[in-house]
């Protein structure tokens, strides 16, 4: 509290109960000074003596919550020598590394994690976000506290957060299907950036550290036979450190070549059965890889179980699942992430691996393959034209994305440029968002060996022909999985995992267009001539349908206040009123 004095209880409880989906196994609580540490738990590691906060130098001494996976304990612990740990959390060895080493801490980690850090001898409290982002982490200032979350619904809870949106932020959501930067669509809700390291004192924030997610530096030439070897051996190291568990774990199974190396990764890794889960749509519709991963699945010998999605779930679960994703992005993947989440804690599953964050690192979108030469000189940079075109009602969509170009160019070459701002912004503010909030919606944990320091050291600094040739990328991906796992298709083109959506919508498009565009949020950005225009053609423009749609509902539930309970027609039905 800016103010000082203990923050209220009725905070405390208001902000816990705001994401208690995230931590179904148990809760954790400090108030100490003007500080509120809250916790709750999803059990993986340490099942018995794990619960938080976790202290270093005894209960007076700095004190930690965490969400999150810290895969390097184990050598953490060993080279803490005369460290009296307490338990057997992996979180345990970063309150001891504080206590030690400062707020440089964080640089010793590997793994995903948010971290606070309460310091009651320097009266600070630290926060602390992985370089990739994975995990995420929210502050929000106001005249009387400064507030951090794992979640902006959390920080919502708080009696002076302002429930509105950001123009420009609302702007570069339709554009672009996800936001840039540190600021939020909330004004005065802001993530924690990737690799941040932030030290809080009586509420204000004095000191701000960044570790990069990607090493400096140009390509660097390998040889061929010397890249598979080292390739290998990385993805075996990272996987095998992603599956430290002490409850049930498997793996979310696409039938593409992400999700296909690191089914062949575990079971090499673990010699047992691996428990698999894929999403396909009802009635043959749509780009359906499920039936792929179902043959690869036999053939490694796993046990795979397949989620069908079509018309009525899309009607009946888009608002809820459009509630989950209180940070926005408009990717249409967040129904089926959502129900392979729901189908993963239904099976007993705590903790899923998945395939995010293999395109951008080993070059697995066409937009790097226009980076090479003579390419480069014929098209336009990434993302330069919005879904939505040129609308003053859009203005500004670009300036965050502009930013991070100007940030991410360095000592790079022009695909790396391009590969960097990814993982800067497209990674943690899409991609890694939709993953969170799907699964931990469902007490479900994502972990993404792809993602690893070590496998980003290798991969970002590859040659541009280990990377991307004239027709495909990945090529070292692939090249590596055709040997390890030959049935898999290695040389297939990429598909992606994109639902149906647009024939769904189109199957009540004119009824929907004037739902959505009598919304409040979206009639306050385009014409409603537009937005019906768009649902009238749904099945070809089923991306800005689908954006118009999601913002719609997010916009009904996060502004206008409507219970995300019902389906499509009725919660548009109650907005518009």
């Amino acid at each position: 509290m800016r103010g000082g004095g203990a923050p209220p209880v009725a905070l405390l409880d208001a902000m816990q109960a705001a994401i208690a989906h995230r931590g179904p196994d148990g809760q954790g609580r400090l108030v100490r000074g003007d500080t509120g540490l809250v916790h709750l738990r999803l059990a993986i590691v340490d099942l018995d003596t794990g619960d938080q906060p976790l202290f270093a130098a005894g209960p007076d001494g700095p004190a930690l919550v965490a969400n999150g996976e810290i895969y390097n304990d184990p050598s953490l612990r060993a080279a803490m020598v005369g460290t009296a740990f307490q338990t057997l959390s992996d979180c345990e060895p970063a309150v001891h590394l504080y206590a030690q080493e400062g707020v440089g801490f964080a640089e010793r980690l590997r793994g995903m994690y948010a971290i606070a850090i309460h310091d009651p001898a320097r009266n600070r409290l630290v926060l602390a976000r992985d370089p990739f982002g994975i995990k995420p982490l929210y502050v929000m200032a106001t005249d009387t506290l400064l507030a951090f979350a794992s979640e902006p619904q959390a920080l919502l809870a708080c009696r002076d957060a302002a429930r509105i949106v950001d123009p420009v932020r609302a702007a570069e959501l339709l554009q672009l299907k996800f936001t840039t930067g540190a600021a939020t669509i909330f004004p005065g809700i802001e993530r924690v950036l990737p690799g941040e390291t932030l030290v809080i004192e009586r509420g204000v924030i004095v000191e701000r550290r960044r570790i990069a997610a990607l090493p400096e530096g140009r390509p660097r030439p390998i040889q061929h036979g010397d890249a598979l070897r080292q390739l290998d051996a990385v993805l075996l190291d990272s996987v095998t450190a992603h599956l430290r568990s002490d409850v049930p774990y498997g793996l979310f199974l696409s039938g593409g070549v992400d999700s296909a190396s690191l089914l062949a990764l575990m079971r090499r890794a673990t010699g047992s059965r691996v428990q698999a889960i894929t999403a396909g749509w009802e009635n043959g519709s749509g780009v359906d890889e499920s039936r792929e991963a179902l043959r690869l699945a036999a053939i490694q010998g796993a046990d795979c179980h397949r989620v069908a999605m079509g018309e009525q779930e899309f009607w009946a679960l888009a608002p809820r699942i459009a509630a989950a994703i209180d940070d926005p992005t408009a990717d249409a993947a967040v129904l089926p992430t959502w129900m392979l989440g729901q189908a993963a804690a239904a099976g007993g599953l705590k903790v899923t691996l998945c395939g995010e964050g293999a395109d951008e690192l080993f070059g697995g979108y066409s937009r790097y393959r226009k980076q090479r030469a003579p390419w480069r000189w014929l098209t336009r940079k990434p993302r330069a034209a919005g879904l939505f075109g040129d609308l003053p009602s859009l203005a500004g969509w670009r300036d965050g994305l502009a930013l991070a170009e100007a940030a991410n160019g360095g000592n790079r070459n022009a695909m790396q440029a391009v590969q960097a701002v990814d993982v800067a912004e497209w990674l943690p503010n899409d991609l890694l968002t939709k993953l969170d909030r799907c699964l931990m919606a469902h007490g479900v944990e994502g972990r993404t060996p792809f993602l690893d320091p070590e496998v980003a050291r290798f991969a970002f600094l590859l040659p541009d022909t280990n990377k991307t040739g004239m027709r495909m990328g990945k090529l070292l991906l692939r090249e590596w999985l055709a040997g390890a796992f030959p049935e898999a298709g290695a040389w297939a083109r990429k598909k992606g995992f994109k639902p149906p959506v647009g024939a769904w919508m189109q199957a009540r498009g004119a009824a929907l267009g004037r739902q959505v565009a009598a919304q409040p949020g979206v009639a306050a950005l385009l014409p409603a001539d537009m937005v019906a225009g768009f649902f009238a053609r749904a099945e070809a423009a089923s991306q800005p349908a689908w954006s118009l749609l999601f913002y719609a509902l997010w916009h009904s539930h996060y502004i206008v206040g409507v219970s995300s309970e019902g389906d499509i027609g009725h919660v548009l039905a109650e907005a518009a009123r």
